[in-house]
């Protein structure tokens, strides 16, 4: 069952007809005249919570960055490639989770997955909590327990696919854009926030670190019960999120995510780590690690709004060339021993990922609508084809977040195969220089009809 809304007056004021569950059976923020008059403040409402949700889903989700930073000092003895692998694992199964996180929108509605997926977030809070004090449980069970921290990793597909349904196209970079920052900038406030609440008042509290998420967690699921909404036109099958995966632009797109997303998620996990290891620096690490991350966050919106001005395909090349020369910066760094170089170097690899983030999630709302226009541009065609968008969102976001496993684990066999990390900074050159010829030959290359529609 689900209620409709019904414009009553003029000056744009709606009667939810509001039944349990909260569902607004009529949206249509492509007509300019129900957008400016009805949709925007519900949209805008729904984007704000959304936001606050996610941020604490990435908070979470990055905890072990920073905890495992100071762990030698509960008890815990671990070698870099081990620390690297408790940062790596959460990043893993994050990204596992954002397939079915995806498909829960569709199945649950958007507001009422967020309160589930909030309160989930007490499960990883509470073992973090209770393991760091007590280091007798040994390695295994330590790295299990950072496992579930993933859970937080999986709120963002659920988000993104959720919000992109509430905004207009022409406005879907810059709402999308905000939603991911707000999520993302949780990344730099936990590597902030961590090692200030362990000390307080003398001492060294890690476990705070878990609880002082937890009255957060329920926060987030308490202002998504009282002030979020489900759109019934969210609520479809999973046909359409299937759909999506039979187009190559969703694989596509899921390469080049794992560069920009999967490269700022993999950073984040492990810069404060390499801080430590490779410079023998945890004084830095703990006190500036977070400014990488902050960074990142900041100019993601700023990449949905270029990408919305410019072209998302042109903005995600420039973006893969900045990574290309961070990433060579950083093995020039590590080679020469010049810490302020390699923290640069990182902060233009943030600055990179962030405006990438923006842009290839950008591009992917925009691939579909031409999709959808090739095929006639009925209104039931496009209809299908945003949610299939919702769906690709999803899937992009999962396959790419691959990526936050993927580096600290390159970093991890680069530094115990070889003894350092150069090896693996080589591999990033390459990899990012790949991704931008890819970019250019399917969205940009002059006579292609992406390039044409402006991807």
């Amino acid at each position: 069952m689900t209620s409709t809304v019904v414009e009553t007056e003029p000056t744009g004021e709606i009667d939810l007809q509001r039944r349990p569950g909260r569902w607004i059976g009529h949206w249509d923020p492509e007509d300019q005249g129900f957008w400016r008059t009805v949709g925007r403040s519900i949209a805008r409402r729904n984007l704000v919570y959304s936001i606050f949700a996610e941020h604490i889903g990435f908070s979470v989700w990055l905890l072990w960055s920073i905890v495992v930073v100071r762990l030698d000092d509960v008890g815990w003895q671990l070698s870099t490639s081990q620390a690297l692998w408790l940062t790596a694992v959460p990043s893993g199964v994050g990204a596992l989770l954002r397939l079915p996180y995806t498909f829960a929108v569709p199945i649950f509605g958007g507001r009422n997955w967020t309160i589930v997926s909030a309160l989930l977030l007490i499960l990883p809070c509470l073992g973090l909590a209770w393991a760091v004090e007590n280091p007798e449980i040994g390695y295994v069970p330590l790295l299990l327990i950072a496992a579930t921290a993933g859970l937080g990793g999986g709120n963002f597909a659920s988000s993104m696919a959720n919000i992109s349904f509430f905004y207009p196209e022409r406005e879907k970079g810059w709402a999308l854009g905000l939603n991911a920052a707000g999520g993302n900038i949780g990344v730099a406030v936990v590597q902030f926030l961590v090692p200030q609440v362990v000390v307080l008042g003398g001492g060294l509290a890690l476990s705070r670190a878990g609880l002082m998420y937890v009255p957060l967690a329920v926060a987030a699921a308490v202002c998504a019960y009282l002030f979020m909404d489900n759109l019934a036109e969210a609520k479809a099958d999973v046909k359409p999120v299937l759909s999506s995966l039979r187009h190559a632009d969703t694989w596509i797109m899921s390469l080049l995510y794992i560069g920009t997303f999967g490269s700022f998620i993999g950073y984040s996990a492990a810069f404060p780590t390499l801080l430590n290891s490779v410079f023998g620096r945890p004084d830095i690490a703990l006190s500036w690690a977070f400014i990488g991350a902050g960074i990142g966050s900041f100019f993601r919106p700023l990449g949905g709004r270029l990408a919305d001005r410019m072209g998302g395909a042109r903005v995600t090349i420039g973006s893969f060339v900045l990574m290309a020369v961070g990433a060579y910066g950083a093995l020039w760094s590590v080679q020469e021993r010049s810490l302020g170089v390699f923290f640069a170097a990182f902060m233009l690899l943030f600055v990179a990922t962030g405006i990438g983030n923006g842009s290839t999630y950008r591009m992917i709302s925009k691939i579909f609508r031409v999709k959808g226009e090739d095929l006639g541009g009925s209104p039931e065609t496009m209809l299908s084809m945003r949610r299939q968008a919702a769906g690709a969102l999803g899937i992009i976001s999962s396959v790419g977040a691959f990526g936050g496993f993927l580096v600290p684990i390159c970093y991890a066999w680069a530094k115990s195969t070889y003894g350092g990390i150069q090896p693996a900074l080589r591999f990033y050159v390459g990899f990012f220089l790949v991704l931008l010829v890819v970019t250019w030959v399917a969205y940009v290359r002059p006579g292609s009809r992406m390039a044409r529609a402006g991807v």
